[in-house]
């Protein structure tokens, strides 16, 4: 695990840490596990050169604008690294959402639902979000399911400009 300044919050049974370049090796084998390329996407990170530039301009950067973006969600009881999760400002949607993704041999535990509901807290608490998207693939029905037991709600389908990809939007309020 890393130095405690990093630490952005800790649940029962992990702790969502800030990523940093030490994490190359982490990102590629998530950002290359099956399920990020089914539902994500191939972000053609093949090499660990790769993946240092995906760190640098993807959640370093996101930190540096937004105070927020993707951490490493490591595992409480031993610092084994399983996923990502966190908030996101994307350029074409008007609020932040949430993002998430686990390696494959820690989906379907709870994990996920588990470091989603904590974000959702920190989004509110911290950041004072009253209001988060979401977006997720049709075909993502964990994710989907997911995001309604978070109390995310159906908005629409759309594409992005200049993509041809249909997503899913959802939005979440603060009750």
């Amino acid at each position: 695990m890393q130095a405690t300044d990093q630490i952005i919050l800790e649940t029962q049974r992990l702790v969502l840490r800030k990523l940093t370049l030490n994490d190359t090796a982490f990102i590629l084998e998530l950002l290359n596990s099956e399920g990020w390329i089914r539902f994500i996407g191939d972000r053609n990170v093949k090499n660990e050169e790769q993946a240092k530039y995906y760190l640098e301009n993807g959640p370093l950067k996101s930190y540096r604008e937004h105070d927020f973006g993707l951490w490493k969600v490591d595992l409480k009881e031993n610092g084994i690294p399983i996923g990502m999760c966190g908030l996101l400002q994307r350029p074409n949607l008007s609020e932040p959402d949430i993002g998430f993704a686990l390696l494959p041999s820690y989906t379907g535990k709870g994990y996920a639902f588990e470091c989603a509901a904590a974000v959702l807290e920190l989004a509110f608490q911290s950041f004072h979000l009253e209001k988060l998207s979401a977006i997720v693939v049709p075909h993502n029905t964990a994710s989907i399911s997911l995001l309604e037991k978070l109390g995310f709600v159906f908005i629409k389908q759309f594409s992005f400009p200049n993509e041809q990809e249909l997503l899913c939007l959802y939005h979440w309020h603060r009750k």
